[in-house]
């Protein structure tokens, strides 16, 4: 029988334990710096006599779990979205009561709408099942027949438990890990290494990015964890601190998950060739690892980073005010929020560098530097009619992006193809909305107009939309553009040189080249969906369901 308390962790990809075929169970103890495992090579598996991994183990312990009347619970990761009625759909942070587990990928389950199958891995089980047991257990009325001092002498070992139950799910989630990407490091990258006819040092820095550097973060970051943690009493450790000391580090994480989607590819692209798929089952063998395959084990430090905020926040949950490391926790908890956000949004800054190249691209007679050398989103755009002092007017399509506002002119056959006919600082204006009527300055009558103004010389704009409601959408995007300039900088949001030149040099090789001449067959603008609406995060993480 399965006691309690073995529930009080994660059964995920980071719980999981190698089994050998004598029954034993594998160590996930941190090794040396310097040290490592006996060395295998690729051709020994012939000669090896490995010990084969039984993974499955978690299933039977929630389903004996599940038979012996327990309620168990899982909190969704990640968005599920289904248009199948026999799959379960549901939110990240919503919970769901596991009914069944007996298959490793797909469990049946039960939330406020259905029950239905639903994705293992989409999921979590809570830390705390107790608690669920406890609100499960009442009356009807959800209230339970103790006495009157019961829940207050209760009250305090029980949170003690809960926090002692949820810094373990810490280490030993965290433990796991670190056996993940030292098996990564030293099962796959050292033997494709030995390998230069199968992989080229650019496909292997493709696949695996800065993988082998997060590893050895997260060998000092758990070092570090383990001081701090009580091994008597774990409800006493102080694990607050470490998160803070190690904040910036984990921005790390957010080269390896915007690199992570071209590594799926070109991995996807091996693994079409027996030959790899051989290799790489071969390396995942030598190395004693669990049964997942290569592309599983690559998302794991994707799933880790997002994890952090709700580890932290359910600590929270369970630490009182009078702890010594609840302050710490609750900075913590907003620190690793927060680099999972900046994460998320660089993430969404590249996908849209890669659409603003190809825009440039796009435009006839571009001029001046390039449109990413300042910025990296676009905010609005449409049309607008520019009136010059002397009262000419000119329409023209106007494309607002964090830094400047680019002026474009359609061309009067093709009306998808564009002429560059110029740009406005936007850092340098001030944004001066102009009322119906005579311009006292300008001595014009306008209707649907702003002006921009210099603030350092006598450079000014005067432009007029067609309807009041399409002034109002410029004014606002204006001012979004100088919002998002701000947060960009609070958060040290930038684009290395390298990525920018990258996206240039991949637009540029999608228009073949060629020059920007009367023949030249373009990318219709609205081709390269440009759009202001921002691209979807790697991974859904909603801060407002963590608590």
């Amino acid at each position: 029988m399965v006691a309690r308390g073995e529930i009080a962790r994660f059964w995920s990809l980071e719980s999981l334990h190698m089994v050998s075929s004598d029954g034993g169970t594998e160590s996930s103890a941190l090794v040396d710096d310097n040290g490592s495992e006996e060395d295998y090579s690729y051709e020994d598996l012939c000669q090896g006599n490995p010990r084969y991994l039984q993974p499955g183990g978690e299933q039977l312990a929630i389903n004996e779990l599940i038979g012996d009347g327990s309620v168990v619970c899982a909190e969704a990761l990640w968005d599920h979205v289904t248009m199948d009625d026999q799959e379960l759909g549901f939110k990240a942070g919503d919970v769901i009561q596991v009914l069944e587990a007996s298959n490793k990928d797909w469990w049946w389950g039960r939330n406020e709408d259905k029950e239905a199958w639903f994705p293992a891995s989409f999921v979590r089980l809570r830390v705390n099942q107790e608690e669920l047991s406890e609100k499960s257990s009442g009356t009807p009325g959800g209230e339970q027949e103790e006495g009157p001092g019961t829940d207050r002498h209760r009250h305090p070992e029980s949170k003690q438990q809960m926090r002692a139950n949820v810094i373990q799910e810490i280490m030993n989630t965290e433990r796991v890990y670190i056996k993940h990407l030292k098996d990564i490091c030293e099962g796959y990258i050292r033997q494709c290494r030995k390998h230069t006819g199968m992989f080229t040092v650019a496909q292997l820095a493709t696949i695996f990015g800065n993988i082998e550097d997060i590893y050895k973060f997260q060998r000092k970051f758990l070092k570090d964890l383990e001081k701090q943690y009580n091994k008597e009493e774990p409800h006493l450790s102080e694990i607050g601190s470490c998160f803070l000391q190690h904040q910036e580090g984990f921005g790390i994480y957010s080269e390896y998950c915007n690199n992570h989607p071209g590594a799926c590819a070109e991995l996807s692209g091996l693994m079409k060739q027996s030959r790899y798929r051989h290799f790489f089952e071969a390396c995942r063998l030598l190395q004693q690892m669990i049964d997942i395959a290569l592309d599983g084990f690559l998302l794991t430090p994707v799933q880790k980073i997002c994890k952090y905020p709700l580890q932290l926040a359910e600590l929270l949950k369970y630490t009182t005010q009078e702890h010594s490391d609840h302050s710490n926790i609750k900075a913590a908890y907003e620190a690793m929020k927060n680099v999972a956000c900046l994460i998320n949004e660089r993430k969404r800054k590249l996908e849209s560098i890669d659409k603003i190249a190809r825009w440039q691209v796009s435009i006839v007679g571009w001029e001046g530097q390039d449109i990413l050398d300042r910025s990296s989103e676009l905010i609005h755009s449409g049309e607008l009619t520019r009136i010059s002092r002397q009262g000419r007017s000119q329409q023209r399509t106007f494309f607002l992006f964090d830094h400047q506002l680019v002026s474009c002119k359609k061309d009067l056959l093709r009306r998808d193809m564009l002429y560059y006919r110029g740009r406005v600082d936007m850092d340098d204006m001030e944004v001066v909305d102009l009322e119906d009527g005579r311009d006292k300055d300008w001595n014009l009558s306008l209707k649907n107009a702003f002006k921009l103004v210099s603030r350092t010389s006598e450079e000014a704009h005067v432009f007029c939309a067609r309807k009041q409601e399409d002034k109002a959408r410029w004014l606002q995007a204006c001012a979004d553009e100088r919002t998002r300039v701000r947060e960009d900088h609070e958060m040290g949001m930038e684009i290395s040189e390298n990525q920018k030149k990258l996206a240039m040099l991949n637009a540029q090789k999608a228009g073949h080249g060629k020059s920007k001449g009367k023949f030249w067959r373009r990318l219709r603008p609205c081709g390269v969906e440009l759009s202001p609406v921002r691209g979807p995060a790697l991974f859904v993480y909603d801060p407002t369901r963590a608590k």
